[in-house]
């Protein structure tokens, strides 16, 4: 069973100027694309080829840089689609408690998403994750990923370059700012959080 492409969950006008369709037809069309069909190279003929993506980035990791650079980008990019929203409506209900609980308020919160993705240095993701009933930001290096680590990560951006460097330049902070600020997808979120199992990508 082949992985496929993903197709985003809103138009590619949508996020505009924050992310523009310019951006999204490199970023989703060429870079994910790329990953998917790298994945879809290296397990076709073996043992992997019929298993969940899940399953795929937690089998490499460790034994197959290659193949676990590639799913986890596949799964990586699939879940920050699905973070980012067109209208960012702010969180609710037991999301909303939780924030507050761990972090004081939405507005501190936000400031650590930018703060945590600002410092990190060179490519990779900054998340909001849960683990043992707590919220935590935490970032990651390249194409690490937090889905078989053991928390339950609830939203994801991107801090590689090519998610950003057409609309904002080097200029990370503002585009960090425009996503948290106007277009994080907290009912993914907090679909997440009340699920309490790691997403699942499918396409």
């Amino acid at each position: 069973m082949a992985f496929t492409l993903m197709p985003l969950p809103y138009d590619a006008e949508a996020l505009a100027p924050a992310i523009t369709a310019e951006t999204f037809s490199y970023h989703h069309g060429k870079h994910h694309q790329a990953y998917v069909d790298k994945t879809n190279a290296a397990v076709e003929g073996t043992d992997l080829a019929n298993k969940s993506l899940e399953d795929v980035v937690a089998a490499s990791r460790g034994s197959d840089q290659g193949l676990f650079n590639n799913s986890a980008q596949v799964w990586n990019h699939g879940f920050y689609w699905h973070s980012l929203a067109p209208q960012s409506t702010g969180p609710t209900g037991e999301l909303a408690a939780k924030i507050e609980e761990c972090f004081g308020s939405l507005t501190e919160l936000k400031d650590l998403l930018k703060s945590k993705g600002a410092g990190h240095f060179a490519s990779g993701w900054v998340w909001l994750v849960e683990k043992g009933g707590k919220l935590e930001v935490t970032d990651t290096h390249d194409a690490d990923t937090l889905v078989d680590q053991g928390g339950n990560p609830l939203l994801v951006i991107d801090l590689w370059e090519h998610a950003y460097y057409l609309d904002h330049q080097n200029a990370r902070p503002s585009y960090l700012s425009a996503v948290v600020d106007d277009h994080l997808n907290w009912d993914f979120a907090a679909d997440n959080l009340e699920r309490g199992s790691v997403w699942a990508y499918s396409a």
